[in-house]
Parts: C-alpha cells; structure tokens; sequence
C-alpha cells in the first residue's frame, strides 16, 4: 500500500488498482486540490476543507457517514464521533473511519474534537495499524490532546495531519508541537509511505511517527 498526504486531513491510499481518497479539500483551502481517479471518497464532515467529492475523477462511492461499507476489496466502517468536546454544540459531528486494506488496519480520525475517546469507541477501531490523528487545534485536537488521544488508540504508526504547512488559508498550529509531545522532533520528512503487512511485525511495542512533506 501507498499512502500519500495532500495537506489537511487528505490522503490517498494507494493498494494495486484500488484508490481511496479521505478528505479531499476545495481550493479556497490554498492548496492543490486532488483531481485523481478514485473508487472511493471518504468525507467525515460536510466543511469545505473536507468534503470536495466533485474533483475526484471516475465513479466513486461515497461514504460520508456512520456505518459498515465493502468494495474493490476494501472493508470500511465508519463510527459516530463529535468535532468538539461538547457534543457537537459548536461544531457539529464527525466520522472516525476504519478502513482494512492488505491486512492493515488505519485509522483516520478526521476532524474529532473530543478529549478522549468512549470505551465504544475504542472497543471499536480495535487494534490499529496507522492511525491518522489531527493535531493544529483551533478546530480539533492540539498537540497534547492529539497526544492524549494516540495513546488511548496505541497504534503501531501515526501519522499527524491538519496542521499548519505553507500556503494555508485557516490558521492552524504546527506539526512541531505535536513532535515534541511524542518525542520524535528529528524526522525525515516523506514523498510518500509505503507500508506492507509484514512490515509491521518489526513495530511490536514500538510506535513509529510518519510525517510528509509538502
């Protein structure tokens, strides 16, 4: 698998002819819109920066919502989370999404503004491969919850997004704050991240932080 990052919580997964796209934003973001082929789009709340499912190119399915989810291969479940710590009263709810692809389990949490996760919750992402977590605050999770949040989940990779990167028209914090609450500030920065299954054998009781540039 192939997992690329577009800027704030983008990425595409990449797994033989089947391409999944998380998250693709509009333009007004400042970044460059992802205008691939895709055969599926996975939204996890309707705001601009998240939802631009009419570039993606092809015939996908969409899912932009809680529930379980299979094609082309790939096992998909989507889990009821809120974009704040109040129950959704400032801003609305969000997805968590699951997704099993070539026997690796990722997690993309999208925009979740809780401090912790419920036992349901947890219970139900199970035991995570890569776990994709927001860490720029102002509109979700800053450095320390997202810190707070990683080692509820325990996951074998992690992967920050939604922070700051140039060009950037919403004001996030950066991705330095989040480093240095895991301890991992000196890291080579990545075009793209291939992973494998057996891969992963070599990251018992370990966590590797996965960061790209842009």
């Amino acid at each position: 698998m192939v997992i690329t990052w577009y800027g704030q919580a983008c990425f595409r997964l990449q797994s033989g002819q089947t391409t999944v796209v998380i998250d693709p934003f509009e333009k007004k973001l400042g970044l460059t819109p992802p205008k691939f082929e895709a055969q599926i789009v996975l939204v996890t709340h309707e705001h601009f920066d998240h939802n631009n499912t009419k570039d993606i190119k092809g015939d996908p399915l969409v899912i932009d919502g809680p529930g379980e989810y299979e094609t082309s291969g790939v096992r998909i479940r989507g889990v009821f989370s809120y974009h704040d710590d109040t129950e959704g009263s400032q801003r609305g709810v969000n997805t968590i999404y699951v997704i099993k692809m070539e026997d690796i389990r990722i997690v993309h949490l999208g925009d979740l503004g809780q401090n912790r996760l419920t036992e349901e919750q947890l219970d139900t992402l199970g035991e995570v491969d890569i776990l994709m977590v927001p860490v720029g605050g102002i509109y979700t999770l800053d450095a320390k919850q997202a810190t707070e949040i990683t080692n509820q989940i325990e996951p074998k990779i992690v992967i920050p997004m939604h922070y700051k990167v140039k060009d950037l028209k919403v004001k996030l914090d950066p991705v330095d704050n989040f480093l240095k609450e895991v301890g991992k500030t000196e890291l080579e920065k990545l075009d793209k991240f291939t992973i494998k299954q057996k891969d992963l054998l070599d990251l018992e009781g370990k966590m590797e932080v996965i960061v790209f540039k842009l």
